[in-house]
């Protein structure tokens, strides 16, 4: 880490995404695997969080928690919803939105593709186009050249290592592959093409092409970027679990890293810093995973606060560069458990950090309660419930506890100012 960027202060901050917030995020292709039939998707996004209306509100309840940093992504396919048709209006939105971070002293980190993409890039072919990564590239440029200098960290794009890590994990029924065939398939009927893709929603068969694509998409975006501002961190944000291995699980934990992780920071190497994005720990025994004793997550493993510094030990150790925590929470419908869970992580990364290892600063996912993928509005991680009524914000406890732990931390010799 360069002296300037260990003289920045640290960045405490809450991540969120667009198409899971903002609402009627229409033109994107996760729109159009919402409505077609079959879909994976166990309700559509709707108008979400309305956050696309709500965004003051909601900087406020940021910045009211004493933070400094907020993430969220701009929407290609509100920029670019047909191909060549740039809304300089939406431009001007996301504009607003950075101004309003700053006027509230929030650092702005913008995701360029938090997983939704215009529906005509995935009918396309998605990142298997060959034009995918230069069409990327020009999005990027015109969101740098628009408010680049104003912003204080860019992630091209977001998890490009999920359906890996859930092919990996075993995390999803086997039938869902064949449903996700299926619904990809009727999406491109639905869009008259011959093949839909989406970011996050990858068949096993096409993995190699897509990591190879988005690696090449990630590397011609982040040259755009620098070439409007050549001092803006840029980074790729990866999930990454917390990899643990009992006397003769090494080798099972060790195949997971090289198929899910060591790609992606091998790429890292050539950028400012590597996201990383950890919501539990694996523990590999010599026959499998094992899953211990103790409260559970809404992912089926233990709670284990340790997860977040055994992942980001574990990036800077193969990257090489400093780690941005773009991602840290946990699911459960027990704001109790998340309270606690909260303080006990940052105590440990605040520890990982005197040990020397270069962190750059923490957004919890998430600022409020939403649209968690195919999973819809069930799942719950948010610091804000959401009533999905009325969409009136309410803080819960963990806010105040998240609230309490930067305030301490920024107060102690900790290393995390």
């Amino acid at each position: 880490m360069s002296t300037t960027q260990s003289q920045k202060p640290f960045l405490w901050g809450v991540a969120t995404a667009g198409h899971q917030n903002e609402g009627d995020n229409s033109a994107s292709d996760i729109w159009a695997l919402e409505h077609t039939v079959p879909t994976l998707f166990a309700e559509p996004s709707g108008r979400a969080n309305d956050s696309w209306n709500r965004w003051p509100e909601d900087l406020d309840t940021a910045a009211g928690l004493g933070l400094n940093a907020f993430r969220f992504s701009v929407e290609w396919a509100r920029i670019e919803p047909s191909r060549g048709e740039i809304r300089t209006d939406a431009l001007d939105h996301y504009e607003r939105v950075v101004d309003g971070c700053l006027d509230r002293g929030l650092a702005p980190i913008v995701t360029l593709n938090h997983f939704a993409s215009p529906q005509w890039f995935a009918a396309g072919g998605s990142w298997l186009d060959p034009d995918a990564a230069e069409l990327f590239a020009a999005h990027c440029e015109r969101v740098a050249s628009r408010f680049g200098d104003r912003i204080a960290a860019a992630v091209t794009i977001n998890e490009p290592n999920l359906e890996r890590m859930l092919q990996a994990g075993e995390k999803l029924p086997p039938e869902a592959e064949e449903i996700k065939v299926q619904m990809l398939a009727s999406a491109a009927r639905d869009a008259g093409t011959a093949q839909f893709f989406a970011t996050n929603v990858i068949p096993a068969a096409k993995q190699a092409e897509f990591e190879e694509a988005m690696t090449r998409g990630h590397q011609v975006a982040r040259a755009a970027i620098k070439a409007q501002h050549s001092d803006l961190p840029v980074g790729v944000s990866i999930a990454i679990c917390d990899e643990v291995a009992l006397p003769g699980g090494e080798p099972r934990r060790d195949r997971k890293r090289s198929a899910v992780y060591d790609h992606w920071l091998h790429v890292a190497r050539d950028d400012d810093f590597i996201g990383v994005q950890n919501y539990e720990r694996i523990v590999h025994g010599p026959d499998g995973e094992v899953i211990g004793e103790g409260a559970r997550n809404g992912m089926g493993t233990v709670v284990e606060p340790a997860s977040l510094t055994g992942a980001v030990r574990y990036a800077h150790q193969v990257a090489g560069v400093p780690v941005l925590v773009t991602e840290h929470g946990i699911q459960t419908d027990d704001d109790a458990v998340r309270a606690e869970f909260i303080p006990a992580s940052l105590d440990l990364l605040a520890e990982l950090m005197n040990d020397g290892v270069p962190v750059l600063g923490y957004c919890h996912w998430t600022l409020m309660d939403n649209f968690e993928w195919i999973f819809g509005y069930r799942p719950k991680l948010g610091l804000v419930e959401v009533d999905r009524s009325s969409l009136e914000r309410k803080p819960k406890p963990s806010a105040g506890a998240y609230a309490r732990t930067v305030a301490r931390h920024r107060e102690q010799s900790s290393g995390m100012r």
